[in-house]
């Protein structure tokens, strides 16, 4: 049986891609705190970095970093979106994946925090 929603193609299946990725930021949003959190905190960095990095390639990892901040984010939340969707039960194999995603996030925030402390450290006090 094929999926009846894979037969898009071209400029079509751009738009549609388009508005999905647009709902799930949206979603996202609304219903993340951490995600809106860290939404607030990227519209201060993004523009910072290039005001802090002195090449191109340093404006790249600070504001890569935040990005990628945001897509772990968004890949936690749609990891405990489809834990919760199958049971919302106690069970050891969706607190693994669960506990799996936030530490995802948890790396991707040390990174970020990284990238940034070695940015300023090398723009003041070098």
């Amino acid at each position: 049986m094929t999926n009846p929603f894979k037969g898009r193609t071209g400029l079509d299946r751009v738009v549609r891609a388009t508005g999905y990725s647009l709902a799930g930021l949206k979603t996202a949003y609304r219903g993340e705190s951490a995600f809106r959190q860290e939404a607030w905190v990227a519209v201060v960095l993004l523009p910072a970095a290039f005001w802090l990095g002195r090449s191109w390639v340093e404006v790249a990892l600070l504001a890569g970093s935040v990005t990628l901040v945001l897509i772990v984010e968004l890949l936690n939340s749609g990891i405990e979106a489809a834990i919760d969707r199958v049971s919302f039960e106690l069970h050891d194999l969706s607190k693994r994946a669960k506990d799996l995603a936030s530490a995802a996030v948890f790396l991707s925030l040390m990174l970020c925090g990284a990238i940034w402390a070695s940015a300023a450290w090398n723009r003041f006090l070098a």
